[in-house]
């Protein structure tokens, strides 16, 4: 979002949110300006100069706070938006609760028995839950900017529209079945339920749509308000107007319909056809082309210009936002200051993302190290910058300079502490760049396809990118499709003198011989291969196998373990007493996704005294066979 007209915060439920202060007030630089700061602040609160405060967002600002909610939304995984909708459709159940029982109890007054409709809608609406029609908005306003795909915005009204079905189901059932009602709200829920089916096709569909555009408006509406008490105030008025107008809702009107097929009053055909159908379509015309496409175009074209990356087209092509099954390219990192790198053959590309440049200068050597094996290498350092929770600005922009200047300070110092004695300077370059993001997890991932990098390294401590490791995609998913190489590396000094291989073969171990093999060369690393094999008799293949690998891999003068104990960690653990550094490679599991979940059960790793490095390699494996190993 640019800094110029957009919101420092979006987090939706922020009741403290600000109007961004435009560049050239963001920070006072004069003297001059000092005063008016102070003026500002004073406890009268006026204004300084005569200027006239701003209360409310523009509609750039307004699309922006919508847009960035629909990239948490959009990207959220299956299961997360099917409770979340099942959530909403039960509290549905409130309203269709509250509405008959009101209905039955003022004879059907118009307004009496309307005051307590919006209730279930405040609880979704502030509670942050998935409502099918709340979603004809942010969802929409994101493909429309072709960030997010079609068959990505189908996908999400589908799961979103069952979980609500799902939740105003059991909603519904436990008001037929559970002696909710007097008799006086039964017979009026069975009135709202039947009335419906009565009402003319069309009349439906054209009294849903005017429903779809005050609920579209809604959400509009809401995301301009800076308070949690206008918000409430919002959505009861809005609401409120629905069953005044006789009008319909698909989520309430499917729980009113569910509750009469369940008594046997109506058939489920004829409730679905005849009622909830047009309702549906209704809704979603409304909500779509009454509000979502008037209030797109109503915003500047520049709305999200400095939201992008500088340099990268964001947005999906034609064919992959009409076909495709991406979700939602977000508008985070909030600053990036990397330049998009063309594809280079010749250019072997390290690159090092790091939370900590302080404590992490070990892991830009070690990779430097590596890459000075090659005739033309690059080690690009990035250091990514975990923010809060949601995306929010990062502030004004001196306070952004802040952070790029105090960090490429600290990128400058690791670069320099890299041993020139050991790295060859003429074949390693080095780049620097800095993200400001809140999901640093995968921006490793989509850094490294933007780089083109060959290898990535990561530290393996106590640093953020492990352990807030938010992504938009499910990190089964992410982790499957590594886009290079990956080493993570578990810091206990760097001592190169003496290294233990285990292997068993795979793409993995080869990656990890390649790491010896350089480390060899470099800085004349003594090599150790171990295999483990599950009893003596087989000790003599194993001793074939390991040399045959070994003549493979052009590590013939590395020395050759065979463990017959078939206990692989001890055996690990005894072998590497007596190094300094353990290579291991990646599990049929895959590493990063048990790294991140904090399911990798290697005992050994944690119990060696030695530094580690666990290394994955890109596999053309399955999901399935990566979670099951078949």
């Amino acid at each position: 979002m640019s800094d110029s007209d957009s919101p420092e915060r979006v987090d939706r439920g922020d009741s403290s949110q600000e109007a961004s202060i435009p560049p050239d007030q963001s920070e006072p630089e004069s003297e001059t300006e000092t005063v008016r700061d102070a003026v500002e602040r004073s406890r009268h609160g006026a204004p300084a100069v005569g200027s006239v405060v701003r209360d409310r967002f523009s509609a750039d600002e307004v699309f922006q706070r919508i847009i960035a909610a629909a990239d948490e939304e959009v990207t959220s995984g299956n299961r997360e938006l099917f409770f979340s909708g099942m959530a909403a459709g039960f509290a549905i159940t409130i309203t269709v609760l509250l509405y008959a029982s009101l209905y039955g109890s003022t004879d059907g007054h118009p307004i009496l028995s309307a005051l307590l409709y919006p209730l279930g809608f405040i609880y979704i609406i502030i509670g942050g839950y998935q409502l099918y029609t709340e979603n004809t908005l942010p969802p929409v306003a994101l493909t429309l900017e072709r960030l997010s795909s079609i068959p990505a915005l189908l996908r999400h009204w589908s799961i979103v529209l069952i979980g609500n079905f799902t939740g105003g189901a059991i909603g519904a059932a436990v008001l037929a079945w559970g002696g909710v009602f007097s008799p006086e709200a039964a017979d009026a829920a069975m009135y709202l339920g039947t009335h419906g089916a009565e009402t003319a096709w069309w009349d439906l569909f054209f009294k849903a749509t005017f429903a779809g555009l005050i609920v579209a408006g809604v959400v509009w509406v809401e995301y301009a308000a800076r308070e949690t008490v206008a918000r409430i105030v919002i959505v009861y008025m809005a609401f409120l107007a629905i069953p005044i107008g006789n009008l319909f809702h698909v989520v309430t009107s499917f729980t009113e319909m569910t509750y009469v097929v369940l008594l046997g009053e109506l058939a489920l055909f004829t409730g679905l056809f005849h009622f909830v159908l047009p309702v549906f379509l209704g809704n979603t015309i409304g909500g779509i082309l009454l509000v979502t496409v008037i209030n797109y175009f109503q915003t500047s074209e520049k709305r999200l210009e400095s939201a992008r990356f500088s340099g990268i087209e964001r947005r999906l092509s034609i064919q992959e936002w009409t076909f495709g099954s991406l979700v939602g390219r977000s508008y985070v990192p909030l600053i990036d200051t990397a330049d998009t790198t063309a594809p280079d053959d010749d250019t072997y590309r390290v690159m090092v993302p790091i939370a900590n440049p302080r404590t992490e200068s070990r892991l830009v050597e070690l990779a430097a190290i590596l890459a000075s094996m090659h005739e033309s290498a690059i080690v690009h350092v990035v250091h990514i910058v975990q923010t809060p929770d949601r995306p929010s600005a990062a502030g004004s922009n001196k306070q952004r300079a802040r952070i790029v200047n105090e960090s490429e300070r600290l990128l400058e110092d690791v670069c320099g502490s890299v041993n020139t004695d050991i790295v060859d300077t003429d074949t390693v370059d080095y780049e620097t760049s800095t993200i400001v993001t809140h999901r640093s997890f995968e921006e490793v991932f989509d850094t490294a396809n933007r780089q083109h990098a060959d290898l990535v390294m990561m530290d393996w401590g106590g640093n953020s990118l492990w352990d807030a490791a938010r992504a938009e995609q499910p990190l089964s998913e992410l982790t499957s499709k590594l886009p290079c190489d990956f080493l993570v590396f578990k810091d206990r000094g760097l001592d190169t003198s003496r290294i233990l291989l285990p292997t068993a073969g795979g793409p993995d171990s080869d990656l990890s011989a390649e790491v010896a093999k350089a480390l060899d060369t470099a800085v004349g690393a003594n090599v150790s291969l171990l295999h483990i094999v599950d009893t003596p008799e087989k000790r003599e293949a194993g001793e074939r196998f390991l040399a045959e690998w070994a003549a493979d891999h052009n590590l013939s003068d590395a020395e050759l373990i065979v463990d017959d104990s078939g206990n692989v960690e001890e055996a690990i653990s005894r072998a590497a007493a007596e190094h300094t550094m353990l290579l291991i490679g990646a599990t049929e599991r895959g590493l990063l996704s048990r790294l991140v979940t904090s399911s990798l059960h290697l005992d050994v790793v944690t119990d060696v005294d030695c530094s580690v490095l666990l290394a994955e390699r890109p596999s053309g494996r399955s999901l399935f066979k990566r979670l099951f190993g078949r």
